[in-house]
């Protein structure tokens, strides 16, 4: 998707800074709000990549003078009522106004022990079309939706470094037009390949591409 999420290569945002002895969280609302976000990923009622693209559908001011668990917050608040299981004057109440909707599975106290990230690799339906070594191009995507492959790295000639096996498609599982398995690359650039002749030339940035995203080069 082409909006302000996607800053990767941009300029003008200042050096990271990162905080020394940072906590996990700032205030105990950020704890909550990674709570609400595990408690109903696990539902099922929407994808991983359902939930990294309502935090890109911010506008953005919004997203770029909210925090990172502000993001998240916003994020939660899309997908509920997208998905209606609340309604607007719920949000704006704070609290339950009607009987809520049966969800496919519930978080229990007995379940938080074993919570862990679900495997995303699949069953290829045919072979992969590249291998270790091929040169391949990137195609020049400018999608309305989400996708994997960034700004900077579009319309790119690179080297496959490996192949990572078949995996869910986040492109698709984004918009719930399934999960449409591809096979995934990491895929290696020279620095001035992506930023121009001013980029160090002993630097390489290696991404991880899906084969739609490649063309032989």
């Amino acid at each position: 998707m082409n909006s302000i999420h996607d800053l990767g290569g941009m300029d003008g945002f200042g050096p990271v800074e990162p905080e020394p002895n940072e906590p996990p969280f700032h205030q105990p609302w950020e704890g909550r709000v990674l709570a609400m976000q595990r408690a109903l990923g696990f539902t099922g009622t929407w994808t991983i990549d359902e939930s990294r693209a309502s935090i890109e559908a911010l506008d953005p001011v919004t997203y770029l003078t909210s925090s990172y668990y502000e993001k998240w917050f916003r994020g939660v608040a899309h997908r509920v009522l997208a998905h209606g299981l609340v309604d607007a004057d719920e949000i704006a109440a704070g609290r339950a106004l009607r009987p809520g909707k049966k969800l496919k599975r519930t978080l229990t106290p007995a379940d938080v022990p074993g919570l862990k990230r679900g495997t995303y690799e699949r069953p290829a339906a045919a072979a992969a079309r590249f291998a270790a070594g091929d040169r391949v191009h990137t195609r020049n995507l400018n999608p309305a939706t989400h996708t994997r492959l960034p700004r900077y790295a579009r319309d790119k000639t690179g080297t496959v470094e490996a192949v990572r096996g078949c995996h869910v498609y986040p492109d698709a599982a984004a918009i719930g037009a399934g999960e449409q398995p591809q096979w995934l690359y990491t895929v290696v650039f020279a620095a001035r390949e992506l930023w121009g002749d001013d980029a160090d030339p002993a630097l390489t940035i290696s991404i991880e591409a899906f084969e739609p995203y490649l063309e032989p080069a």
